[in-house]
């Protein structure tokens, strides 16, 4: 998924560590597309190629408007933001205690 994102051109991408943490998933990948369109793509293409490589159909909300794309893949949550949206929400802040920005990769 990384290599995915990465091959697409997102910005600022970001892997955090959920195990122990969440039930929800195991983890969680944040990353930044420069405009709605490109946003939107980035989630797309991802979600093709989830599909192609793992047979796994992710659930996506958001791409109609493309300031926040939510990739959901059952163990790993992929979320891409418009930058001005990302930092209006601040999810690492959230996920990551103050100190430990350090624990999420950045790829």
């Amino acid at each position: 998924m990384l290599a995915s994102v990465d091959d697409d051109k997102a910005e600022g991408i970001v892997q955090i560590d959920l195990r122990g943490r969440s039930d929800v998933a195991d983890y969680m990948v944040i990353c930044s597309g420069r405009s709605s369109r490109q946003v939107a793509a980035i989630a797309e293409k991802l979600a093709d190629r989830i599909k192609q490589s793992f047979g796994i159909l992710a659930k996506m909300e958001g791409k109609e408007t493309g300031d926040w794309v939510l990739i959901d893949t059952g163990d790993v949550i992929v979320h891409v933001f418009r930058p001005e949206v990302r930092e209006f929400y601040q999810l690492e802040k959230m996920w990551l205690p103050s100190g430990d920005a350090l624990r999420g990769s950045i790829v």
